[in-house]
């Protein structure tokens, strides 16, 4: 099960993080920032993409959007979205609580500088209404991600 992936990667690997579950849905970034009383940019969505036969997690501040322009110029290619069944298959985590942690296999994972204007940011945790509160550096720490720069700048009203 997704969540109880997650909550052993915390127990094995961050045991002072507690998974948070809320009874509202926090599947979107709307719902999850009223969910946990936080900015939408603070949540800290992650998507599953694919360049070439490289699926990878990009986690990015909420309000945030993909560059295709610096994607390409880090990457080498444009993404490409995964769909619903073959982020589940590749994640485990349903659509709405995709998340770096406790995964079935390793995949790369990149922070995008977006989440590093917060102190704390909120990830989901493998449920539509799970989630984590965590520093950005911390979750780049504990999910082994580069950081990155592959978002557009947020306009100054989605700033908060």
């Amino acid at each position: 099960m997704s969540l109880e992936s997650v909550r052993a990667f915390f127990v094995q690997n961050a045991p002072d993080i507690d998974v948070i579950i809320t009874e509202k849905s926090s599947a979107t970034v709307p719902l999850a920032a009223e969910a946990h009383g936080v900015e939408p940019a603070q949540i800290a969505k992650t998507i599953c993409l694919c360049v070439g036969e490289q699926v990878m997690l990009v986690v990015a501040a909420g309000t945030a959007r993909l560059d295709n322009r610096k994607f390409k110029d880090m990457f080498g290619a444009k993404p490409r979205m995964l769909g619903a069944e073959e982020v589940v298959e590749l994640t485990s985590h349903p659509v709405g609580g995709v998340c770096p942690f406790g995964l079935p296999a390793p995949l790369p994972v990149f922070c995008d500088a977006s989440l590093r204007q917060f102190d704390e940011v909120v990830p989901a945790a493998g449920a539509i209404n799970a989630a984590v509160r965590l520093s950005p550096e911390r979750l780049a720490e504990l999910t082994d991600a580069k950081w990155v720069d592959v978002c557009q700048a947020a306009p100054a009203e989605a700033m908060g």
